[in-house]
């Protein structure tokens, strides 16, 4: 670089952390993935997590233009679902199938070219279902527009997989992109603790027997983070996955669903053959965006798995409505429920009383932060 050119500017930067992210990826992907190479391909997945934060850091302190047009998605509703697939796989179809909302399509690739969102109402729950433009290879790197696509994916309460029976590799590619942007998909969030401390090194700890990782494997994989002083506690039988992370602190644990579409035209063989391919344990529908087929089984389906529970409101001096509940999702406070019922209960607020297994005793007095059960019994006292 000639004199009083200056250094490598923020895109430069960028160019390069991002060139050494896929080369240690490309790395990962080559190697055989067994016991013995487990705790190397454990360092250089922790040395892609490290990476990925100084772009996350250059980025926050670079100048952005703001979200890319199309993709300011409002959240509304109970809940909201994605819908994650390749392009032409049918979510236009069948989000007009769940919600009414017709999504523009053509016999081509690429057709949507927005997030679409829609408002499916069952059984008194709204749940906000996104089409999404279809995922490629490579969007976790932000190919396709993928980092939107991603990001508005990480922000909903369940990733529902359209996949076509005919094309045997689509979940594998799409559940790798969600993977590496940091998704963690029917998986609970392991139970794995890193404290930093001033002094004393890494120290080890755990509260069962550990068959994957040695200490000192523990704590080549904290150093990778820039960490020469910690207490890690692990109350699993961790992996080097669970260790990174936890160490990243940025991984969304969420619920997937795989519908396996276009059933109308396809066989049992074929379904067999793409359910065969699917993670242990991950719920599979099969359905048909074109005829109905499925459908109403499906949205009982993600009623039943987003987490919801009924309360039922009873105004200060009447009676209690036991025949139309409000439903919320099921980790729902007493704030959570004056924010649903009006901007201004939150303000106003002064206590509330509760009546159901929520409550030790009935109608007793609560605050804000008391947390309700499936079947409560709410009255809100607020300020005149």
């Amino acid at each position: 670089r000639p004199i009083g050119s200056g250094g490598p500017s923020g895109g430069d930067v960028l160019a390069t952390i991002k060139e050494q992210i896929a080369d240690i990826q490309a790395e990962i992907d080559k190697t055989q993935k067994n016991k013995a190479t487990m705790h190397h391909i454990g360092k250089l997945k922790a040395k892609i997590a490290a990476l990925k934060r100084k772009i996350e850091s250059q980025e926050a302190h670079s100048k952005s233009s703001g979200p890319a047009s199309g993709f300011e998605v409002k959240k509304s509703g109970d809940a909201s679902v994605a819908l994650v697939g390749f392009p032409s796989v049918g979510k236009s179809t069948l989000i007009a199938r769940l919600t009414g909302q017709d999504s523009e399509t053509g016999a081509y690739a690429f057709t949507t070219l927005t997030c679409i969102p829609g408002l499916m109402e069952h059984r008194g729950a709204k749940i906000q279902i996104l089409d999404l433009p279809g995922l490629i290879p490579g969007a976790a790197e932000g190919k396709g527009r993928g980092k939107e696509i991603l990001g508005v994916i990480r922000s909903c309460d369940m990733v529902l997989y359209v996949v076509d029976p005919f094309q045997e590799s689509h979940f594998s590619v799409l559940n790798r992109e969600l993977e590496i942007s940091g998704m963690r998909l029917n998986e609970d969030r392991p139970p794995v603790f890193v404290k930093r401390t001033d002094r004393g090194g890494i120290v080890v700890r755990s509260t069962c027997e550990q068959t994957h990782l040695e200490p000192e494997e523990v704590r080549d994989i904290v150093r990778s983070f820039g960490i020469v002083s910690a207490h890690v506690t692990m109350r699993i039988d961790a992996t080097a996955d669970h260790l990174v992370d936890t160490m990243a602190a940025n991984r969304v644990y969420s619920k997937a669903i795989v519908v396996v579409n276009k059933m109308d035209i396809a066989s049992e063989k074929d379904l067999t053959r793409m359910t065969g391919m699917l993670p242990e344990g991950w719920p599979v529908m099969p359905i048909s965006a074109y005829t109905g087929m499925g459908i109403e089984d499906m949205k009982d389906f993600l009623y039943d798995n987003l987490g919801f529970m009924s309360i039922y409101l009873k105004p200060q001096g009447q009676e209690a409505d036991l025949v139309e509940p409000l439903i919320v999702k099921d980790t729902s406070t007493v704030e959570d429920v004056c924010n649903t019922l009006h901007r201004d209960f939150v303000r106003k607020f002064r206590f509330a009383r509760v009546k159901g297994p929520s409550a030790k005793f009935d109608w007793q007095r609560v605050g804000l932060a008391h947390q309700l059960k499936d079947g409560d019994l709410l009255t809100i006292i607020i300020k005149r």
